[in-house]
């Protein structure tokens, strides 16, 4: 793991933020502590951080706000803390663009494994990156429909060379479907291969992340050739968009 990743609590009960923020510190994260989304973005504007915890229920902003927000300007990784009784919160947040969530009160070693993991997936690894840098620039790219996925600098980009916002999950599912071209992949194989968590929100997510793919990707998204679906199966990349 990089050393002195930064971390962004945002939570409106000093208690909560200070107990989580204290947690991480011990365990070699950098730490910004916020009490609400104005807080949040001026911390912003002094430094991106690598990744937020973010309370969903705060009574000056909430939370999805703050994600459709923060989403809209700038790719960081959020996970949410949520109350366990909120599960409609989970599945918005998680079409929104967050990458996990977390039940309050939080077991502080579970959001530990979470964010590990979604730093996982959504930090660029240099050594993997020295060690590809003597393939073309072609073995790195991946064709899906109107874009170009760019997997070393984890990006997806168009013809004009033009950035796309994608969130570390959205890549995740996309780096899976180029390794696995016309293979049928389940819901529960494309989890397991994303490295996410197999969770009753997450196999729903899994449909809203590959319908918010399908615009960015399908030159038609109402029919889409690209990534098909699969009636009992599950998923199908088809790289050339063939529909056999």
């Amino acid at each position: 793991m990089t050393q002195s990743q930064h971390i962004m609590i945002v939570d409106d009960e000093a208690p909560a933020r200070e107990m989580v923020g204290d947690y991480l510190k011990m365990h070699g994260f950098t730490v910004t502590l916020c009490d609400g989304g104005k807080s949040l973005r001026a911390a912003i504007q002094g430094g991106m951080p690598d990744l937020v915890v973010l309370d969903l229920n705060m009574p000056e902003e909430d939370g999805l706000s703050i994600i459709r927000d923060l989403k809209s300007r700038i790719n960081v990784p959020v996970i949410m803390l949520t109350a366990t009784a909120s599960p409609i919160d989970r599945v918005v947040g998680l079409e929104l663009g967050a990458d996990d969530y977390v039940a309050k009160p939080c077991e502080l070693r579970e959001l530990m494994a979470r964010i590990r993991s979604v730093l996982r997936r959504s930090t660029p690894v240099k050594a993997a990156a020295s060690e590809t840098a003597a393939k073309s620039d072609k073995e790195q790219l991946v064709r899906f429909g109107t874009k170009w996925l760019d997997l070393e600098a984890q990006a997806l980009r168009d013809d004009e060379g033009n950035e796309h916002p994608l969130t570390a999950s959205e890549f995740g599912l996309l780096k899976v479907f180029a390794a696995n071209p016309k293979r049928v992949l389940s819901r529960e194989r494309l989890l397991e291969l994303a490295n996410a968590r197999d969770a009753e929100a997450f196999d729903r997510a899994v449909d809203l992340r590959i319908m918010r793919i399908r615009r960015k990707i399908e030159p038609d998204p109402a029919k889409p050739a690209v990534i098909r679906t699969i009636r009992g199966g599950g998923y199908l990349f088809s790289p050339q968009g063939e529909k056999g």
